[in-house]
């Protein structure tokens, strides 16, 4: 959520914007509950607990990011602001088959329709990343076979390795390409060693890395998270979940694109670690959707097309509150315009 301009405008006025507060998963823009209550009553309650207790902090702002259907009613409830941006996400459904599923016999169903499980309910998904190139218009599919092309012309390859099969050395590596693309783009990454190493340790089975060789060499890696590779034993149902929550958590088969780096300049490298792979992976693994990170419309050439990602804003002063309020209302409709637009431009074939 960006609010470097209100955060410039309170500078403006003499006025202290931080600090403020924060309902969500740092560092990572992944949506779940950020309210942990057993009811909708309560989470209404949680949230005014929240705002009261800012106030007594003296903070300036409240700020409710990713969070799920139910937090963003219970912000409503108590009067906060809304918001939406947009995120890029890749959804493995081919496009208008659904429909035309319910009208075919089983045996009739062409290979792009299958499921990725065998229930009745579960929707039809790619076959593999050429039946997905099949849904693109042609300049998009060409561009895409182009830049994979180069890749293998490069003599790279690449493996995927998941949860604990990701070793000690292979962690090490990938954060020397982590740490070396940060830099080069003259940041310091926030993101330690020690993080990681916690990550391999505390929760192996939300990892999946993609390793790039040339010549027997890693030259690069790529990184993304993902959900439904954990145990799907009732007892490690969370918390604060009731059973339809819990069932719903493990079905959402998820990937989220993350980190990457690599030790070497490679045409079209970025692309192939970044989207290509994890793509091709979730496709393979039956996964239902891959959220490709904040920003970025050039995702859209990579058919990962534009999602509204909702939040929810509480304001400390009066009269930013007010100015602020009016500023999401001209936002919202300039987002919908943005999102309409960005739509027409949609990478896939037309029906």
């Amino acid at each position: 959520m960006f609010d470097w301009a209100w955060a410039r405008a309170y500078q403006q006025h003499g006025l202290p914007y931080y600090p403020k507060g924060l309902l969500a998963v740092p560092f990572t823009p992944v949506p779940g509950s950020r309210l942990l209550a057993r009811s909708q009553a309560l989470r209404v309650a949680l949230v005014h607990a929240v705002q009261a207790w800012a106030a007594e902090q003296q903070l300036s702002s409240l700020h409710l990011l990713f969070g799920d259907a139910d937090d963003l009613a219970a912000c409503a409830a108590a009067g906060w602001m809304q918001r939406s941006t947009v995120q890029f996400h890749w959804t493995n459904t081919p496009p208008a088959l659904p429909a035309a599923r319910a009208t075919l016999p089983a045996e009739a169903e062409p290979a792009s329709m299958q499921a990725c499980a065998d229930t009745a309910t579960t929707p039809p998904c790619w076959k593999d990343f050429d039946d997905f190139l099949g849904s693109l218009n042609q300049e998009k599919r060409k561009k895409i076979r182009q830049e994979r092309r180069k890749i293998a012309e490069a003599g790279v390859s690449f493996k995927a390795l998941q949860g604990r099969d990701i070793g000690a050395q292979d962690w090490s590596f990938f954060y020397r390409c982590y740490e070396r693309t940060y830099l080069e783009h003259g940041n310091p990454p926030y993101l330690t060693p020690e993080f990681f190493a916690a990550m391999a340790s505390a929760m192996p089975e939300s990892w999946v890395m993609f390793i790039a060789e040339r010549n027997g060499q890693p030259v690069a890696s790529s990184l993304i998270a993902t959900t439904a590779l954990q145990s799907t034993n009732s007892a490690s149902k969370p918390l604060f979940f009731d059973d339809g929550q819990a069932q719903a958590a493990i079905n959402n088969k998820v990937a989220y694109g993350r980190y990457w780096g690599a030790l070497e300049r490679i045409d079209s490298l970025h692309f192939e670690a970044c989207y290509y792979q994890p793509i091709e992976w979730c496709i393979a693994n039956g996964f239902d959707r891959f959220e490709g990170g904040a920003q970025g419309e050039h995702k859209m050439a990579r058919a990962l097309l534009p999602v509204e990602t909702p939040s929810a804003h509480w304001v400390a002063h009066p009269a930013f509150a007010d100015a602020i309020e009016r500023f999401l209302q001209r936002e919202s409709e300039g987002m919908a315009q943005y999102v309409q637009e960005l739509q027409s431009h949609s990478p896939l074939r037309k029906a």
